[in-house]
């Protein structure tokens, strides 16, 4: 479809031969669109009457103190997703998944507020979605529908609250870009069909961990810093933005690689980020533009959740640095010990 469509008119293009099903998507994915225009303003409002990301007094699932953006951001799309034939419903900021209508066709799962740390400094924060079939399971057990792998998603997408609100989303198909119209309120298709660059010197990881890292991690990234006397042959500029969409956006609009690994900090030793509702979406969606997204070694969309709030590393971005990645985990001897084989050298050649 050409530049300038609105969102409802490539969703029912896209969705049209799925039925039922296709439509439910619409209509979820709809209604969120709408949540985030809302949510957008909010953002957008001087914070005359208080700053959005001060503390609201209570956590959420993780433990981590909400903002009032936080709460702000949890009713918006929950209240809209109960306007779609949603079965099951997740979130980042509820211990459990709830049942929202037992014949819904959707279990939908999201972290309303990506970037919560960084409200109030004027960086791009974000909404994160994942869009499961229900399974009849999951009309007495809502958590059942949530224990599926990635693979199952039928659509995932996240919405980007920066200097434009922007929407990247997949309905299973090719991953598109979407910008708001502020005017018209209206998300307009701006890009179709990306693909994620291979080639792109450029890595995001938060630096200020590196003592925690695993060895394949930090080798990899003492290659990168290493620049063109490195094994790579060339130079790597690094950027983090303390929000994973903001990271996530860039590496679909130019390339590059993402790392949130897991490390040696307790509480760590499976990741930060949640699986269901932070990686599982952006797995979908970088396989889907050419990328890959992995544990580190194995794809992301093959595990298996076993509670609504797990984590899980990501590496994600573009395929042959993620490729890299992987190399340096199954080549290199244990974690945090010194490989005999190959020293300080790296695993690859210029």
């Amino acid at each position: 479809m050409k530049p300038g469509a609105s969102l409802e008119q490539v969703l029912a293009e896209a969705l049209i031969a799925d039925g039922a099903r296709g439509s439910a998507v619409a209509s979820a994915v709809g209604e969120m669109a709408r949540a985030a225009v809302s949510l957008a303003r909010l953002i957008e409002r001087p914070p005359l009457d208080g700053k959005l990301g001060a503390a609201a007094g209570g956590v959420n699932s993780d433990g981590d103190a909400q903002k009032k953006l936080d709460i702000l951001a949890e009713a918006l799309f929950s209240d809209a997703l109960r306007r779609a034939p949603v079965g099951a419903y997740l979130s980042e900021e509820i211990e459990e998944a709830i049942l929202l209508d037992p014949a819904g066709l959707l279990a939908v799962a999201i972290d309303p507020l990506d970037g919560s740390s960084i409200i109030d400094v004027n960086a791009p924060i974000g909404s994160i979605f994942s869009i499961l079939p229900m399974i009849p399971e999951a009309a007495h057990d809502a958590a059942a529908a949530f224990r599926q792998t990635g693979r199952a998603q039928l659509a995932a997408g996240f919405f980007v609250y920066g200097p434009q609100t922007s929407l990247i989303l997949s309905t299973g198909g090719d991953v598109d870009l979407f910008v708001l119209d502020r005017e018209g309120g209206d998300f307009l298709l701006v890009e179709s069909d990306l693909a994620i660059a291979r080639g792109h010197p450029e890595y995001a990881i938060n630096a200020s961990n590196a003592r925690h890292w695993n060895e394949p991690v930090r080798r990899y990234i003492d290659d990168c810093v290493r620049g063109a006397e490195g094994p790579h042959g060339r130079d790597f500029n690094m950027r983090w933005m303390a929000a994973l969409v903001g990271d996530a956006y860039r590496i679909f609009v130019r390339g590059g690689i993402y790392l949130y690994p897991a490390d040696n900090r307790p509480g760590y030793e499976r990741g930060r980020l949640r699986l269901i509702y932070e990686a599982n979406p952006m797995a979908f969606l970088v396989e889907r533009a050419g990328g890959l997204a992995t544990d580190g070694i194995n794809p992301v969309l093959d595990i298996v959740p076993e509670a609504m709030h797990d984590r899980a590393p990501l590496v994600m971005g573009s395929a042959d640095q993620v490729e890299f990645v992987r190399r340096y985990h199954l080549e290199l001897s244990p974690p945090n010990r010194e490989s005999p084989l190959f020293g300080r050298r790296g695993l690859i050649r210029g």
